[in-house]
């Protein structure tokens, strides 16, 4: 079984591009805290890089940036490749499956201000008529 569960925070905007036969796909990264401090008392962070297909690649593109916290529910994958000194590196990415927006940033004008005061209530005609 192949399965990730993430939350944590995009470190750079979403990047939106298309393969040569026009299918979305969107990469960004992720923080991920980790549970435990380290010897100086400091919490570290995980970095993993996640890529994400089709309609949800338009939709990760238009409502997340930086800063945003996202839940990601997807699988391993490993890609290899040689550099340009000929030295073979392997990547391991996320492929999404499942992105949930838990948050859409940190900036105030994206939280929609609370409603004050009482809610407006209608009067109900109690004619007795009811059917049970």
């Amino acid at each position: 079984m192949n399965k990730v569960y993430l939350i944590g925070n995009l470190t750079r905007d979403p990047e939106l591009s298309e393969t040569t036969s026009g299918i979305a796909f969107c990469r960004f990264s992720i923080a991920v805290n980790r549970t435990f401090a380290n010897a100086d008392g400091n919490r570290e962070a995980d970095f993993f890089n996640i890529t994400v297909w089709r309609n949800q690649a338009e939709n990760c593109s238009k409502f997340l940036k930086k800063g945003s916290k996202v839940a990601v529910v997807g699988s391993l994958q490993n890609h290899s490749y040689e550099d340009k000194d000929g030295i073979k590196r392997t990547l391991t990415d996320i492929v999404a499956s499942e992105i949930e927006f838990l948050s859409t940033g940190n900036r105030a004008e994206d939280i929609e201000p609370v409603k004050k005061g009482s809610p407006t209530l209608t009067e109900v005609d109690d004619d007795n008529d009811l059917p049970f």
